[in-house]
């Protein structure tokens, strides 16, 4: 009986279990089944707009004097007198008296030349008088043809001569006693003095150093791949009158503000830099240190170191769109109408540092992807936001 009862009780534990289970697996609940989605990202657009762009070229210089002269003393003496606006940053007028050098030696040195010639004059007229009665006398007397030295020819060439020396001299005099003030070749600034009241020059000392005023000039450098945007004028040779130049913005921040002047390209340097391979273009801004239309702005001073825009060439029906709408160096991603994504070749004239100048392989109204997308595929489906213009 007890063996009996060891072999029946697990045989039946075994099968109230076996029972139990089935019973749970009849009673459980089946699983919800889901239809599989797929992502589709949403991305922003720019619909392209084909419109004529004005290029503009950017570079930076400092303006510099277009006229600048270094005044030597012609005579030497102590100068004896300056004028008053004889200092760094002093206005002249063309011709003003900058300084004086002492004069007197000078204007006795005239007074001598002035009797030389006196003398000379009377020289050649007693010459003269003697040679007519020379050839009087030998008319009455002579016979033949009279030789030279009776007719007193030497005497007269050696008079004349003399009065011809005479009068240099008295032109040399007089040309050291107007030496004596110096003069403003033109219109200008002085820079830098270099004499003052009470020192002696001699010939060659350099006595003040000017620049015009009528203009300034900025030296532009210009990159190789910035060329082909600007209509430089180069210059050719056995071409005399050259074509004007671009037009040129200036700026510059001065006092807390930035002011502005109108320039012109006006030529380009004669050589293209060793060591950057840049060219020089020149940029004239005509009357500098007129007030202009704002009585604010400061003079465009020389040093000033200025921002320039060149305008450029005129790019006709190009597309401009944002650097980052581009994939790789020349594609982007157009949204089809059935918004699908599709990679498109373009051919890129300008690219900046924000935005792209497309010249063609886009059409007016066609959606560019500006999004930026992890993976993408051809024909790859997506869901547009509000357009940008």
């Amino acid at each position: 009986m007890n063996r009996a009862l060891q072999v029946l009780l697990p045989l039946g534990l075994v099968a109230l279990g076996a029972l139990g289970a089935v019973a749970m697996i009849k009673s459980r609940s089946k699983p919800e089944v889901r239809e599989f989605a797929v992502h589709v990202p949403l991305v922003r657009v720019l619909s392209v707009e084909l419109r004529d762009v004005q290029l503009i070229v950017t570079s930076q210089g400092t303006v510099s004097p277009r006229t600048e002269s270094t005044l030597l003393g012609e005579v030497a003496g102590r100068v004896t007198w300056v004028a008053p606006s004889f200092a760094s940053g002093g206005f002249f007028e063309e011709s003003d008296v900058l300084l004086k050098i002492d004069s007197a030696d000078y204007r006795q040195a005239v007074v001598q030349a002035r009797a030389a010639v006196a003398q000379a004059e009377l020289r050649l007229a007693r010459e003269q008088a003697e040679a007519d009665v020379a050839r009087d006398e030998w008319s009455d007397l002579g016979q033949g043809t009279p030789p030279p030295l009776t007719l007193r020819e030497p005497q007269l060439a050696d008079a004349a001569a003399a009065l011809a020396a005479a009068r240099a001299g008295l032109d040399q005099t007089e040309r050291n006693l107007e030496r004596t003030e110096i003069r403003a070749p033109y219109a200008g600034r002085i820079r830098r003095k270099q004499v003052d009241v009470g020192q002696y020059v001699t010939p060659g000392t350099p006595l003040v150093t000017i620049y015009a005023v009528d203009s300034a000039e900025i030296r532009l450098p210009l990159p190789d791949d910035e060329l082909a945007f600007v209509d430089l004028p180069l210059g050719y040779r056995g071409e005399s009158d050259r074509p004007s130049g671009p037009r040129v913005v200036l700026r510059a921040r001065f006092a807390g503000r930035t002011h502005e002047w109108k320039g012109q390209i006006v030529r380009t340097e004669g050589e293209i830099d060793p060591r950057s391979r840049m060219i020089h273009a020149v940029v004239r801004v005509a009357d500098p240190y007129a007030r202009g239309g704002d009585p604010e702005r400061p003079p465009l001073a020389v040093g000033l170191y200025v921002d320039a825009e060149i305008l450029g060439r005129v790019a006709r029906q190009v597309a401009v769109v944002p650097r980052s709408a581009l994939r790789g160096e020349n594609q982007v991603l157009v949204v089809s109408d059935e918004d699908r994504l599709h990679f498109r070749t373009v051919e890129i004239l300008r690219t900046t540092h924000d935005e792209v100048i497309v010249s063609s392989g886009l059409e007016a109204g066609e959606r560019i992807c500006l999004s930026q997308l992890a993976a993408v595929t051809e024909g790859m489906r997506v869901r547009t936001a509000a357009e940008t213009s």
